[in-house]
């Protein structure tokens, strides 16, 4: 009996999160001793995909890969293989590699991945690639960002991912999140044994990213080496005290009389809105951080402000402010809310919630529905998250569906994702009630019924199912909300 709840729970659980497939795809050229050659690294986030029950009880996930190259609009080199992910007992993300040896010239790359248990399910990749590995002087291989590194045990000695006498684990997204502490990284230097004939510099550091005619450099590291065909060079920075922004990554090789010889450059994004301050410390420096400003907050205003910054810390942290909240303790609230807002910014933590507040507090006005505060709402909650989205549709006229919204993204550096969308309705027809319905971004309500759901008074429309297992609706007049959410 225990076996089937659990089977009936993560059967539930991947239905309602599937969403059209996500799945980040990046690349790094190479040169091996006769000719250039490209990785291909592909990471499908598990929750965007189905699973298949295997005899075991286990689960897995099948897609289908097809990968081109183009060049003049001609097709070069075409690969077709379908990837099953390792077996699991609840959905994880999943990876691969390819290596495609091209000679030197401008690529057109177009990579497909389709869900092979849901045929709608699929994502398109485009970009130009470049192979320039000439022989007039040294050249370096592009950078690679990893996610991990480990030894190989005995069997995953010839595994695609082995390389140098390690596991690579490609960092696909070029983001790291608030719990990275380490940037890995990868990168190759040849031919100095032809351009150099004494020992040189390889140097490694991080420029952010900033309006400023002069990057600011961080982390440089130096490294002494002799000339070889190839000189493989791995590495790593502690970012974990690594403001959020973004960064360029650069290695560069320099001769002993500092000229610069080669360079290559990659850029990431970091994402580290709390850097490792301890409470005691926060506390320690709080009279000359200007604490009075949450001294002078009544119990209501405190309890509003950290109500405001809900949606901005993560599950632990949110236990944790709740039951402050709950428990209604003066001084836990104000070093809670000071803690939040020194870590933000410890130069001027008032100015800082200041600014949030006057935002959270138009926020609320605007959407407040009798339900709670207008910033709790589900479309509060995503403007305070993620900000001012790029463009509204909002339909209010269409006889099949309660009125309904499609924000959109363009950019979305919370996430390292590219045109997200988020759908809200409002089912119940009273005002400001709008709710989530669905979204692309990741780690928010994933719905792949969500026009079926949006249109649940005109189930005779849908596409070709039944009610129960269906997920499109028919493109009819009046019922537009999937040519508006693929518009975009």
């Amino acid at each position: 009996m225990k076996k089937f709840l659990f089977l009936t729970a993560f059967l539930s659980i991947t239905s309602l999160s599937i969403n059209a497939l996500d799945a980040n795809i990046s690349f790094c050229t190479f040169k091996s001793s006769t000719s250039g050659y490209v990785e291909i690294y592909l990471q499908v986030v598990g929750q965007t995909v189905e699973y298949k029950m295997l005899q075991d009880s286990s689960f897995q996930a099948n897609v289908e890969v097809v990968i081109l190259f183009k060049k003049d609009g001609d097709v070069v080199k075409f690969d077709k293989y379908l990837l099953n992910s390792p077996t699991f007992d609840i959905p994880q993300d999943f990876v691969d590699m390819k290596r495609y040896g091209l000679d030197d010239g401008e690529y057109e790359l177009e990579v497909s991945v389709s869900d092979q248990n849901g045929k709608e399910n699929v994502k398109h990749f485009n970009q130009a690639l470049i192979i320039d590995f000439g022989k007039e002087r040294i050249y370096q291989s592009d950078i690679q960002l990893l996610a991990s590194l480990r030894m190989p045990t005995e069997s995953q000695q010839n595994e695609p991912m082995a390389k140098g006498g390690y596991i690579f684990e490609p960092l696909p997204s070029h983001f790291y999140d608030r719990y990275c502490d380490r940037l890995i990284f990868y990168n190759e230097i040849y031919d100095t044994d032809k351009w150099v004939k004494d020992d040189f510099m390889v140097s490694c550091f991080l420029e952010k990213i900033s309006n400023e005619t002069s990057p600011n450099t961080i982390g440089l590291m130096h490294k002494r080496r002799s000339p070889e065909p190839m000189i493989p060079f791995l590495n790593q920075i502690d970012i974990s005290e690594l403001s959020s922004g973004n960064y360029n990554l650069v290695v560069e090789v320099k001769n002993k009389q500092g000229e610069l010889l080669s360079k290559k450059s990659i850029e990431f994004q970091r994402s580290n809105p709390f850097l490792n301050t301890s409470r005691e410390a926060i506390a320690a420096g709080a009279n000359s951080l200007g604490e009075a400003f949450v001294a002078d907050l009544s119990m209501d205003e405190l309890r509003y402000s950290l109500k405001a910054i809900a949606m901005q810390v993560d599950d632990t942290d949110g236990e944790l402010m709740n039951t402050i909240i709950a428990e209604q303790k003066r001084e836990a609230m104000e070093l809670y809310l000071f803690s939040f807002w020194a870590r933000e910014d410890p130069v001027n933590p008032h100015a800082a919630y200041l600014g949030y507040m006057e935002v959270a507090k138009a926020i609320d006005m605007k959407f407040k529905s009798g339900f709670g505060f207008g910033f709790e709402t589900d479309r509060g909650y995503v403007y305070m998250k993620y900000g001012v989205p790029s463009d509204i549709a909002s339909v209010e006229d269409e006889q099949s569906a309660p009125p309904y919204e499609i924000w959109f993204y363009n950019q979305f550096p919370q996430t390292g994702q590219n045109n997200v969308k988020f759908v809200f309705y409002n089912p119940i027809l009273t005002t400001n009630s709008f709710v989530m319905l669905h979204s692309t971004a990741r780690g928010e309500i994933n719905n792949p019924r969500w026009e079926v759901d949006l249109y649940r008074d005109a189930p005779t429309d849908l596409d070709g199912s039944n009610y129960i297992d269906g997920r499109r609706v028919q493109d009819k007049i009046g019922m537009k909300a999937r040519r508006i959410f693929e518009s975009f």
